[in-house]
């Protein structure tokens, strides 16, 4: 049985709403947005490199490390069923990147964001073995994004 696998960039992912990244409220929204950073989008072409991110940090008033935090955030966002909470579990379960998630074992892995999810609460819903095996199989195939 092959899996579906879906890594292309989400349909919509330029209009997806900066506020869908966790720890991104409406202040730090607005301070992105005076810095050019309108959306998901932009936050993760500008926020690729070091230096953009420098430049975003420079732009914004926002420290450049939480900058690369909200990149990770939209670089994962990019595999079809990752989006706001889902991110933030993988993070807390010590998945922070795309390239760190394409070496994952799903078994392993969705044990891991239960065992999170049951002590730190951060989403109703804690995704199961086949859908983590998918995010696995579609972070493989996307291009990399985001250098550090």
């Amino acid at each position: 049985m092959a899996l579906h696998v879906e890594a292309a960039d989400k349909p919509n992912a330029a209009k997806t709403k900066l506020t869908s990244i966790q720890g991104i409220a409406e202040a730090t929204e607005a301070k992105l947005n005076a810095a050019g950073i309108n959306n998901v989008n932009d936050l993760l072409e500008e926020g690729a490199t070091a230096r953009g991110r420098e430049e975003m940090a420079a732009r914004s008033g926002l420290p450049a490390a939480q900058i690369l935090k909200f990149v990770n955030y939209a670089d994962l966002f990019r595999i079809k069923g990752i989006a706001g909470q889902t991110a933030e579990l993988l993070e807390a379960a010590g998945v922070n990147t795309v390239a760190e998630l394409a070496q994952r074992n799903a078994s392993n892995l969705q044990v891991k964001l239960q065992q999170v999810n049951d002590a730190k609460k951060v989403t109703g819903k804690v995704p199961n073995e086949k859908q983590v095996g998918e995010w696995i199989e579609a972070a493989k195939t996307l291009p990399k994004k985001v250098t550090y």
